[in-house]
C-alpha cells in the first residue's frame, strides 16, 4: 500500500506542476498572439494548441525513448484526445452564459481538418501493419519514420491554411515594449518546461500503478495521465468561453488534437526510429476517438451552436468511455 500511496503523491504533485505550467502558458499565449496580431481563431488553433499540446508530445517521447512503451504515449493522446473532444466542450457549454457558438470556420475547417487527421492516424498505423509486420500476437507492425514524417507533411500543410488565414485578417496588433514581450515568451518557455516536468511524474506514476494492479500502463495512460495532461486545453478553452469567445474554445481543442495526432504522436517515432504498435489494440480505441468526433461535429453543427443538453450527453459519454476502460482493467471485458 506504501507502495501505491507513493505512486499516487507522484502523480497528483505531477498534475499541479502540470496546472501550474499551463497557467503560465495561458497567460503568456493570449499576450503574444494579440501582440503578433493573430487572430483569435489562430491563438486558440495554432498558439495556444501547440503550447497546451506540450503535456502530449512529452508523453509520447518520455514514454517511447525513456520507457520503451510507445503504447502508452499513443494512449495518453487518445485518451486526451477523447478528453477534449467530450469533456471540454461540454464544460465550456455548461460553464458559459447560454448555449455554446461553434461557428462556420470551427465546424467547416477545424471540424473537418481534425476528422483527417484521425483518419491519417489510422491509416499509418494500417500501413504498418500491412508493410512491416511484426511476429507476434495479434495484428502488429513497425511504424517506421517516413510513416511518421506522413503525418508532419500534413501538419504543415496545416499550418499554412492557417498561415493564409493569417496573412488575409488585417488584424492590428498589440505593441509591447522589449522587455514586456521577453518576459512574456519567459513565461511561455518556463510554463512549456513546467508541464513537461509534471508529465513525467505522471507517466512514472502510471507505469508504477499499472506493474502494482497487473493491468497495462496504457489503461491508466488513456484516464488519469490523460485527464491530467488535458488541464492546459481545459483551462484555456473554459477560460475563452466563460468570456464569450467560443471560437478560441474550440479552435484551441481541436487544434490541440490535431498537433498531438499529427505531431505528437510521430515525435517519439522521429527520435526512436521504427516502433512496433498493436494494430488490435489501436482499432478500439481509434474507433472510440471517430465516434467521439462524429458525435462532436453532428452537435456543433446542428444550429452552430452546442446546447447543455448536448454538453450532458457528451459528459454521459465520456463516463462510459471511463466505465469501459475501468472493466478492461479489472477484466471483465478484454477488448483491448
Amino acid at each position: 500500500m506504501a507502495g501505491i500511496a507513493s505512486l499516487v503523491g507522484i502523480g497528483l504533485v505531477g498534475t499541479a506542476v502540470v496546472w501550474a505550467g499551463s497557467s503560465a502558458l495561458e497567460r503568456s499565449s493570449g499576450r503574444l498572439g494579440r501582440h503578433y496580431g493573430l487572430p483569435r481563431l489562430i491563438q486558440g488553433a495554432i498558439l495556444a494548441a501547440v503550447g497546451s499540446s506540450a503535456p502530449e508530445i512529452a508523453s509520447t517521447v518520455i514514454a517511447t525513448i525513456r520507457y520503451g512503451e510507445f503504447e502508452l504515449g499513443v494512449g495518453v493522446i487518445v485518451g486526451s484526445a477523447v478528453f477534449n473532444i467530450l469533456v471540454i466542450p461540454a464544460l465550456s457549454a455548461l460553464l458559459s452564459d447560454g448555449t455554446l457558438d461553434t461557428g462556420r470556420d470551427v465546424v467547416y475547417k477545424e471540424a473537418q481538418f481534425y476528422m483527417l487527421s484521425v483518419a491519417a492516424l489510422f491509416l499509418v498505423f494500417a500501413l504498418a501493419v500491412i508493410y512491416y509486420p511484426v511476429e507476434g500476437p495479434g495484428l502488429q507492425g513497425n511504424v517506421t519514420r517516413p510513416l511518421a514524417l506522413s503525418l508532419l507533411i500534413l501538419y504543415a500543410l496545416y499550418v499554412f491554411i492557417q498561415y493564409l488565414d493569417v496573412s488575409d485578417a488585417g488584424i492590428e496588433p498589440v505593441s509591447l515594449s522589449r522587455r514586456p514581450l521577453l518576459i512574456e515568451w519567459g513565461l511561455l518557455i518556463g510554463g512549456i518546461a513546467l508541464i513537461i516536468a509534471g508529465v513525467e511524474g505522471l507517466l512514472f506514476a502510471a507505469i508504477g500503478l499499472g506493474d502494482v494492479f497487473g493491468t497495462p500502463s496504457f489503461l491508466w495512460g488513456m484516464t488519469v495521465v490523460a485527464a491530467a495532461t488535458s488541464l492546459p486545453d481545459a483551462l484555456i478553452s473554459v477560460a475563452a468561453a466563460r468570456i464569450d469567445e467560443p471560437a478560441v474554445s474550440l479552435g484551441n481543442v481541436l487544434g490541440s488534437n490535431v498537433f498531438d495526432l499529427l505531431v505528437a504522436v510521430p515525435a517519439g517515432i522521429v527520435l526512436a526510429g521504427a516502433t512496433p504498435v498493436s494494430f488490435a489494440d489501436a482499432v478500439p480505441m481509434m474507433a472510440f476517438l471517430v465516434v467521439a468526433t462524429v458525435i462532436l461535429f453532428a452537435f456543433a453543427r446542428t444550429d452552430m451552436e452546442i446546447t447543455d443538453r448536448e454538453a450532458s450527453s457528451m459528459l454521459i459519454l465520456y463516463f462510459v468511455f471511463v466505465g469501459w476502460l475501468l472493466l478492461e482493467s479489472v477484466g471483465v471485458v478484454s477488448v483491448l
